[in-house]
């Protein structure tokens, strides 16, 4: 019997078809940054059969939503400092 599948970052890159080694995502990450406008899905780094998977899974509100969002804010250096102002708030209203 099957077991249930992992909705994770490492996962979401074998859906992919990209290396999903911890290394590899960090590194994909890291040298795809995207400009705050530019959405996740509109990116240029994607193939169209990947753009057409993020997108799918993303309207169906599907399993990999979430793991989706975590690569888009991982992706957007804004979006990321603005969630570690969040997270600091939230422990320590004083802090900033």
């Amino acid at each position: 019997m099957l077991g249930e599948p992992e909705y994770n970052m490492n996962e979401l890159f074998a859906q992919l078809g990209l290396d999903s080694s911890d290394a590899a995502i960090d590194s994909f990450i890291e040298n795809n940054q995207l400009d705050k406008e530019e959405k996740l899905i509109e990116a240029s780094i994607w193939t169209d059969n990947q753009r057409a998977f993020l997108q799918e899974e993303w309207e169906k509100d599907a399993e990999w939503v979430e793991v989706i969002d975590d690569l888009n804010v991982r992706m957007h250096p804004d979006a990321k400092n603005q969630l570690l102002k969040k997270e600091l708030l939230n422990k320590n209203p004083q802090t900033l």
